[in-house]
């Protein structure tokens, strides 16, 4: 069985036999006698042999929260394109696996990186993925994105969610866009105080 959340799809535990809330657009329920996974407004759901589970994942690059995470790799695949936006390259799971929108746009910002900024033009690649993976793994276990070590609900993050806000660093407004060609086009939030031209 392969998932894939999208942008609001969500993966909920619960005892088997608990009333599933109303309105929820179930698309999948695994269960056994003691619990059960329902799967909420699922973007994607695929059912496919495992000798051929390759066709779906097969192509991902590494996997930041993974047991064989290499950087290596990930800085070896985000500079098979050094032409390509830097914001692109972050979201392309065949570059490195895991870095959604949230994760690109925090990490961008505490490495003080504009996502228009072509991969080939940024020195330290091996920073920012090391970045991000210390950024996943920090939150690995835990309900919501925390990037600014304070678990408060509103000082959980330093730029998504806040477009039209101050930065926290240095004051400019955050920006909001998006990103990408249609129909993948993505969100993208940045402060262009700490992430300049």
């Amino acid at each position: 069985m392969h998932t894939h959340l999208r942008m609001d799809g969500r993966w909920q535990i619960m005892r088997t036999g608990d009333r599933i809330p109303p309105g929820d657009q179930v698309r999948l329920i695994l269960a056994n006698e003691r619990w059960q996974a329902v799967g909420v407004k699922l973007g994607m759901v695929d059912l496919v042999r495992t000798a051929g589970e390759a066709r779906l994942v097969g192509h991902l690059g590494p996997d930041l929260l993974g047991p064989d995470w290499d950087p290596d790799e990930a800085v070896r695949r985000l500079r098979g394109a050094p032409d390509r936006t830097i914001g692109e390259a972050l979201l392309d799971q065949r570059n490195l696996a895991g870095i959604g929108t949230i994760y690109r746009a925090e990490t961008l910002f505490l490495r003080g990186i504009w996502p228009w900024k072509q991969v080939g033009e940024i020195e330290d690649l091996e920073g920012l993925v090391s970045l991000a993976q210390r950024l996943l793994e920090a939150n690995r276990g835990h309900a919501g994105t925390v990037t600014t070590g304070d678990r408060r609900p509103a000082n959980q993050t330093w730029v998504y969610g806040r477009a039209g806000r101050p930065c926290r660093r240095c004051g400019t407004r955050i920006s909001r866009g998006e990103m990408g060609a249609q129909p993948q086009e993505r969100l993208i939030l940045w402060c262009a105080g700490c992430q300049p031209r």
